[in-house]
């Protein structure tokens, strides 16, 4: 599994599989945030079978499919609230983590620095300093 690690409470995946829930339990990983559309993947990873194997290894499971499209003020609002803003470890995938990492520096901007933003996703591997024009322009 590669699991990054963006803040001490969220992290974010490439794809992962129904049979790794369990172990994502036993990481401390509490919730799991699937933000892949199922247009993307066959019924075996899709967002009803990973939910069913979430919740038989005891994990919370929440989805909220994301494209660069349907990156709205409302959908990454809810996107937080559904991760970020829960008690517990979050685990939100998509097929890279990119768009993962990119919903949550979206949804973090006003709330933190660019700068801070940015080293969090860098940390996690993800280079998103094509978003620090955005996200100093919506700097606290």
């Amino acid at each position: 599994m590669d699991i990054r690690q963006i803040t001490p409470r969220y992290f974010v995946a490439p794809q992962i599989s129904p049979d790794q829930m369990a172990a994502l339990k036993d990481a401390g990983i509490t919730r799991i945030l699937c933000n892949r559309p199922d247009e993307e993947v066959p019924a075996s990873i899709g967002a009803s079978a990973m939910q069913t194997a979430a919740r038989e290894a005891g994990l919370d499971f929440a989805v909220q499919p994301l494209t660069h499209q349907t990156m709205t003020e409302e959908v990454i609002a809810h996107n937080r609230s559904i991760g970020v803003e829960q008690d517990g470890v979050t685990l939100a995938y998509c097929a890279s983590g990119t768009r993962s990492c990119i919903a949550w520096a979206l949804g973090q901007a006003g709330l933190q620095s660019a700068d801070d933003i940015l080293s969090a996703a860098r940390a996690g591997g993800y280079d998103l300093e094509n978003m620090r024009p955005y996200l100093e322009e919506h700097a606290p």
